[in-house]
């Protein structure tokens, strides 16, 4: 039986299909539209879906009438009276009718628990908000606690995000990232806010306060609250995060267990999560490279040649992945040595001069250059320790950090070969990589984004 797994109207809008208990297809709609954090579906993405259908089911990631409840609880008046915003109503345009709904974080926890590696599991997922819940605790897939609208640790976090100048539900990762340039000085203040209603956010707060510091104090109080969930309710050798709480690679690294993360754990990955939230069986998960597929060979030779006489390129072969992260496959690549090596990207890029890269390491040497939290990072979810800060400048962040990707043979044989033959040549196990997009649009999707890319950034791509 194959199954459509639709997420849209909400932000991050995506489509998934899984037939029994195989990932056939999943991708976010900003892709194609080239809209970030796009909410709505489009023809493009919608005609890939029966490219790889037709489907027997179509099931949704979340309960709108319950939503509405909550929005009309809230005061978003103009949000709960807008029936024609109703999913059913919305996607009559592409003649497709939702047969099974499924609760937010129920579509979360989902994600998570049918793609793991193990079956025995605490699940903790952390969001904004989904219906009404905005925390939840699973022991496998039986609920055993939950956290209720107005009071969310997610919603926290965006109300500083928009409270320092950043776009809220987009760019809490810088926020994230600019806690390293901070002191937690108020912490005190932000765990009195949690007790507020943060759905309009907070931009009055503290209005003499720093941003750097009101990044990392958010961070700090996101990370108390994350530990003392998992200490207090996860009592299991195995630990899933999902929501997209789970994407703050800081936070996870402190955590003492045998973590899994979806590689995208986010609303748009409830696309995928919500189809086995109804079948309830464990899919078979073989990576993160599901969507649009640009074929080829990987090409290796191309991407060593640009980068010894360019410094970077840019990299779109095989199916994209899905997730936030770019995991090489829409990829921009660069040698991590250079002194002046992150400024240049980021000027590519227009991004902020304060942030760094992520490297990518063949998983066999990432011990000799990182300090690992966990034996493995294939999806860019956990931060360690460069054992050689100096070595690697463009890669390294003002924590003395790094958010690693590790890669095998297994996990993406082109990208492998690649950094194989990198190191032959250079002796460097490691290359620069992030998201083939600049700052605030969407990642590279098809071969037209990547001739439009290299035509206005001037970047080969390949």
């Amino acid at each position: 039986m194959r199954y459509l797994g639709i997420n849209c109207l909400n932000h991050d809008a995506a489509m998934a299909i899984v037939e029994d208990d195989k990932i056939i297809w999943a991708a976010h709609a900003e892709r194609y539209s080239q809209i970030k954090n796009d909410k709505f579906l489009n023809l493009d993405i919608v005609s890939e879906a029966h490219m790889n259908g037709p489907w027997d089911c179509v099931i949704y990631f979340e309960r709108p009438i319950l939503k509405k409840a909550r929005q009309l609880y809230a005061t978003q008046y103009s949000k709960a009276f807008d029936y024609k915003k109703l999913p059913s109503v919305y996607l009559k345009q592409f003649n497709i009718k939702i047969d099974e709904y499924v609760s937010h974080h129920e579509s979360h926890m989902a994600g998570g628990y049918y793609t793991a590696p193990f079956d025995d599991a605490n699940i903790l997922t952390i969001d904004a908000i989904g219906e009404f819940e905005t925390l939840t605790v699973w022991d496998n897939h039986k609920k055993i606690h939950s956290m209720k609208y107005p009071y969310s640790v997610g919603l926290l976090y965006s109300a500083i995000t928009d409270r320092i100048g950043l776009k809220a539900n987009e760019e809490e990762y810088i926020t994230m990232g600019m806690a390293a340039y901070g002191k937690p000085n108020y912490t005190t203040a932000i765990k009195k806010l949690f007790k507020t209603n943060l759905h309009k956010g907070c931009r009055d707060f503290l209005p003499w306060s720093k941003p750097f510091e009101l990044a990392a104090s958010v961070q700090k109080v996101y990370e108390e609250i994350l530990l003392k969930l998992v200490d207090k309710y996860c009592k299991k050798d195995n630990l899933i995060l999902s929501g997209g709480c789970a994407l703050n690679c800081v936070a996870n690294s402190l955590v003492k267990k045998n973590i899994w993360i979806m590689p995208n754990p986010g609303d748009s990955g409830s696309a995928l999560g919500c189809i086995p939230a109804v079948t309830k069986k464990k899919l078979k998960w073989e990576g993160p490279y599901l969507g649009t597929n640009i074929e080829g060979e990987y090409p290796i030779d191309s991407i060593i040649q640009e980068i010894q006489s360019h410094d970077m390129v840019g990299v779109a072969n095989g199916r994209a992945e899905y997730g936030p992260r770019a995991l090489g496959n829409r990829s921009l690549l660069a040698d991590p040595r250079g002194d002046d090596v992150k400024d240049k990207v980021n000027q590519i890029k227009k991004r902020q001069k304060f942030r760094p890269f992520a490297p990518a390491i063949l998983e066999e040497d990432v011990h000799e250059y990182f300090e690992m939290p966990v034996r493995r990072s294939p999806y860019m979810q956990f931060v360690a320790k460069c054992k050689h800060p100096n070595d690697f400048p463009a890669i390294v962040h003002a924590d003395g950090t790094s958010r690693v990707q590790t890669v095998s043979e297994k996990d993406n044989p082109g990208f492998y070969n690649l950094l194989k033959r990198w190191k032959d040549k250079t002796g460097c196990p490691m290359l620069l990589n992030t998201s083939l997009n600049i700052k605030g649009k969407p990642m590279v999707n098809n071969r037209f984004h990547a001739i439009k890319f290299e035509e206005k950034y001037n970047v080969k791509v390949v």
